[in-house]
């Protein structure tokens, strides 16, 4: 049985991590209204500077708590997570709330009912007390949106969280609570929790049911430590019929996560054909990283990167093209909403061919195949999960031009393609104290494999800053 850490060793009650606050409700040391209590004054005095927030109800979440709290005084709780705060991104569906996309140009209509994520989350008695912000349409990589206001990294307000599941990484780093559900097409789980020192699970395609579903798109958990991101799969990887391409339902062991590195075969990949080069930094925490498992008995071998500037481009092209076709639907008014270098990205697909594009989609297949044929050959790979530490809050992404829009997702956006498990753990800091993630990718269908070497990483790292505090103005 899980013990609660002792008082007097957790700076306050929101800290707690989620196995904790369940170990504390069981034992009646402490109560989801007072948990609950506790976050929605940390998150008053921090929310000002970050603005992670979307549809924040805290009236609801009271409601919410109190029923909880009865539950576990009872001891009756209700499900798994049963009075454990948590957030849900913008674009999953919550039912009664609009799902905007980041985007003013999408109509505020209330969601009919929860996507899967969301409903079991509810099931197991999570508290949903607040949507996360995204920018428009998932598109990029930054806390910058056309309808939410900008949001900012608590590690530094004059930095971005990342995207685009930016919200949620700077509520998780920020201390909103232990769980929050992001979403990942091409790094949109990692980058932030790379930048904001969180770990973040981009699971196996179809792992987790989502609705809608698309090439690549996944749901997964970004929390501060490995076991509540296997507390989070229990229960989002539970099935779901609305989604037409989720695995068939798996009786994981999900709390099952230790892992021995050794004579594991493990990739470093650190040299790519494309995007941004690799900031001295990122490269020594990827490195030190490698050689933490090496000392732990895993056999460490570099490797290539198998992402090319044709392949790159291809995606480039596939994406714009995906994206004007559902800003054209929009009557002109509507789309002059968009943020305009999204708009600028889209409208340069109105001078590809259907050749082009479809050349673009292939580029999925070709990374599929190299994928597969590392993996023939690894058992896990290390890589940073972003080229660069840091960029401005007011980017749209770390290079800020619509023309070069994914020149740091060549760590991330082949896993999404491949379907492989990839996870982001903080692994150092650079001079300034900023978070800088390592990646551990696994075979597809291998999930629990790679949150197992991520908790043996855990204990392999060293000791972790303290997360960042309000600021005091």
């Amino acid at each position: 049985m899980h013990k609660p850490a002792p008082r007097d060793t957790v700076a306050s009650l929101h800290d707690l991590s989620a196995a904790d606050m369940l170990a504390g409700f069981r034992s009646q040391q402490f109560s989801p209204s007072e948990v609950l209590d506790d976050l929605l004054s940390h998150i008053a005095v921090w929310e000002p500077h970050l603005k992670a927030l979307y549809a924040f109800d805290p009236d609801g979440a009271r409601a919410a708590a109190k029923t909880s709290t009865e539950r576990w005084h009872k001891g009756e709780p209700a499900g798994s997570l049963d009075g454990v705060p948590v957030t849900i991104k913008d674009n999953v569906a919550t039912k009664g709330v609009p799902v905007p996309l980041g985007a003013a140009s999408v109509k505020l209509t209330p969601a009919p009912s929860d996507a899967p994520p969301a409903a079991r989350l509810r099931e197991a008695g999570a508290i949903i007390f607040s949507k996360t912000t995204m920018p428009d349409y998932g598109m990029l990589s930054s806390g910058l949106s056309s309808f939410h206001p900008l949001t900012r990294n608590p590690w530094d307000v004059s930095k971005n969280p990342g995207g685009s599941s930016a919200g949620a990484g700077a509520a998780g780093a920020a201390g909103y609570g232990p769980l929050h559900v992001g979403t990942d097409i091409g790094g949109s789980i990692r980058l932030p929790a790379s930048w904001c020192g969180l770990v973040g699970l981009k699971p196996s395609f179809g792992r987790v049911p989502i609705d809608p579903t698309y090439l690549g798109r996944v749901a997964g958990p970004m929390t501060r430590t490995v076991d509540d991101a296997a507390l989070m799969m229990c229960v989002l990887a539970k099935p779901d019929r609305r989604d037409s391409m989720c695995l068939p339902p798996d009786s994981l062991a999900w709390k099952t996560l230790e892992k021995s590195p050794r004579k594991l075969r493990l990739g470093l990949m650190l040299r790519l054909e494309a995007g941004d080069p690799l900031q001295k930094e990122v490269r020594e925490v990827a490195i030190k990283a490698a050689k933490a498992f090496e000392a732990a008995g895993a056999v460490v071998t570099e490797v290539d990167g198998f992402m090319t500037r044709e392949m790159l481009d291809g995606l480039d092209r596939f994406w714009r093209a995906r994206m004007w076709d559902d800003l054209q639907k929009l009557p002109e008014d509507e789309r002059g909403r968009v943020l305009p270098y999204i708009h600028q990205w889209a409208e340069a697909a109105t001078r590809l061919s259907g050749l082009d594009v479809f050349r673009g989609y292939n580029v999925t297949m070709a990374m599929r195949s190299a994928a597969a044929k590392l993996f023939g050959e690894i058992d896990y790979l290390i890589s940073p999960v972003s080229p660069g530490v840091k960029f401005p809050a007011e980017f749209a992404s770390p290079v800020n031009d619509p023309a070069k829009p994914f020149e740091h997702i060549c760590y991330t956006v082949p896993w999404n393609m491949a379907e492989n498990p990839a996870i982001s753990v903080n692994a150092g800091y650079d001079k300034d104290g900023f978070p800088i993630g390592v990646q551990i990718v696994g075979r597809r269908f291998d999930d629990i494999g790679v949150l197992g070497m991520a908790k043996v990483f855990e204990s392999l790292r060293g000791p972790q800053r303290p997360w960042p505090t309000p600021p005091k103005h």
